[in-house]
């Protein structure tokens, strides 16, 4: 099992359209072999910061999810909201 942590931040304002384009891409997600959860977080103190913590089966199952089509076109909403390109992080268990 494998957490995959994105960072986003979006631009002031833009909240709504970005809470609607997250879900759509949550929703395209789910549907991937491998997905197991995901949870959504705002930065208290950078309110336009987004953390996702999103937990794969393995490795293989994120990185099919990463390079579908499915997954560009649904974060493909993502571009005139954010302020700078989403950061990914892989992390595994100790």
């Amino acid at each position: 099992m494998i957490k995959v942590l994105i960072e986003r931040v979006i631009a002031e304002g833009l909240e709504q359209p970005y809470e609607d384009v997250a879900r759509r891409v949550l929703s395209a997600a789910v549907q991937s072999p491998g997905f197991i959860s995901g949870e959504s977080f705002r930065d208290m103190e950078q309110p336009n910061r987004r953390i996702i913590m999103v937990t794969w089966q393995n490795m293989h199952s994120w990185q099919r999810w990463e390079d579908s089509e499915a997954r560009r076109d649904s974060i493909s909403g993502f571009a005139p909201i954010l302020l700078e390109e989403e950061k990914i992080s892989l992390l595994e268990p100790l």
